[in-house]
């Protein structure tokens, strides 16, 4: 008898399943309302197994602070977050993300280290001094207007057709991603003395309109320090491994002379090398 009580005291706790942690009283009250909790409300959990199939998420203009928990959304491609008061915000964890709306926010951190199949970022209108889009290899749009980014690498993003970047204090902008001819851009009122761009005559011919007044173009403006210097070419007193070579269009290749290449290693970084013939 003792042992048949004490295995009918434990279904319960085995009904209940994996549950997430979700302090953000809003946010876990969104996600009870939309049948993605656990049943208890405001008790800062959700159950897991109730979130991490879910591929579309929208929690804007929700008065949300603090979005911990969405790191058990594996399955999630696309989240709408925009007009909340989220001061930090990590989707490292959701590798299959592929849209971030997350604009006008209070934002001052934004993490996307792991996102590599994200093609799609408004992050607009937040208070973001730093982006590091250097993993974001598959991103076509980014709009990251209204910050106070002093500077943009988005050399990386070889497929990157749209950047919207004005209103903010960028000091370094480096474009050379090799994507120039179907690149449109948007980065006027800011603290731009030098933009590094892959061709000078098409940029003069073409960008100057997007960008302040004499704003020059160059192939190498020689900033002191590069934003995401780390994606540059350095030696490495540690080992990694080279995963592949991809080139523009992210096909993996041996490569050819004067062809853009990204070799990716397996400890995250990219580095962009071209062999000029």
């Amino acid at each position: 008898m003792k042992k048949l009580l004490l295995i009918l005291l434990c279904l319960p706790m085995i009904g209940f399943g994996q549950q997430t942690y979700v302090p953000d009283y809003n946010f876990e009250a969104y996600l009870e309302a939309n049948g993605m909790g656990n049943g208890i409300s405001s008790d800062d959990y959700v159950t897991t197994a109730n979130i991490n199939t879910v591929t579309y998420l929208n929690v804007g203009d929700d008065n949300i602070s603090d979005l911990t928990g969405i790191e058990d959304f594996i399955a999630l491609t696309t989240l709408y977050c925009h007009t909340n008061e989220l001061t930090s915000l990590d989707v490292s964890q959701n590798t299959a993300l592929t849209f971030l709306g997350c604009t006008s926010n209070q934002l001052t951190s934004l993490d996307l280290s792991q996102n590599t199949a994200l093609t799609e970022l408004s992050c607009n209108n937040n208070q973001l001094t730093n982006l590091d889009v250097s993993n974001n290899l598959a991103l076509t749009y980014l709009d990251c207007e209204n910050n106070q980014l002093i500077c943009l690498d988005i050399s990386n993003n070889p497929n990157l057709e749209y950047l919207n970047c004005p209103d903010n204090l960028l000091e370094q902008l480096n474009t050379r991603n090799g994507n120039w001819v179907n690149m449109q851009i948007q980065a006027q009122t800011n603290n731009l003395s030098c933009v590094e761009v892959d061709n000078l005559g098409y940029a003069n011919s073409t960008w100057t309109a997007w960008f302040d007044f004499q704003v020059p173009f160059n192939t190498n403006c020689n900033y002191a320090n590069p934003c995401n210097s780390s994606t540059s070419i350095q030696e490495h007193t540690t080992n990694k491994e080279l995963l592949k070579v991809t080139d523009l269009l992210g096909r993996e290749t041996k490569g050819t002379k004067n062809e853009v290449l990204f070799y990716i290693y397996d400890d995250g970084t990219v580095e962009k090398r071209i062999v000029i013939e």
